[in-house]
């Protein structure tokens, strides 16, 4: 296993924790901080749902340009408009039955397109491309 020096500010209630729990166990504070850390990227992330994680499984097989066509993707401005309408109704409490179940659908394909942008850069970072903010917007032909 390596390790990799980091220096990360951390804010006073989180130093302070650590130096009480170092003080107890007799242990450095860089050792708390290190498992406490551990302990908390060792917790499983949530299974996705088995057809979104395949979705995402199969990017790894596309092309640079695939995925870069990914990466850009945007929800259609008349969704996105739909979208809005729906959330101001959501935030009153005014949508009926059916406004409300298009309303969680239109989020749904929210999160997997933001899922799917997500994989494609960080495929495309794997591969030695720099990917930002900037590059995960629409390109303009």
């Amino acid at each position: 296993m390596n390790n990799y020096p980091v220096t990360l500010p951390v804010p006073d209630y989180v130093y302070d924790r650590a130096r009480q729990i170092a003080d107890v166990t007799d242990q450095a504070i860089e050792a708390v901080l290190v498992q406490q850390l551990e302990a908390a990227f060792s917790t499983p992330l949530p299974a996705l749902p088995p057809d979104e994680q395949a979705e995402l499984d199969a990017l790894v097989h596309l092309s640079d340009d695939a995925l870069w066509t990914f990466a850009r993707e945007q929800m259609s401005p008349t969704r996105q408009t739909r979208l809005s309408l729906l959330m101001e109704g959501n935030n009153k409490g005014t949508l009926s039955a059916a406004e409300q179940a298009e309303f969680d659908h239109l989020i749904d394909q929210g999160q997997r397109l933001m899922l799917r942008k997500a994989q494609a850069a960080a495929l495309l970072t794997e591969r030695g491309y720099t990917v930002s903010p900037n590059d995960m917007t629409a390109q303009d032909a």
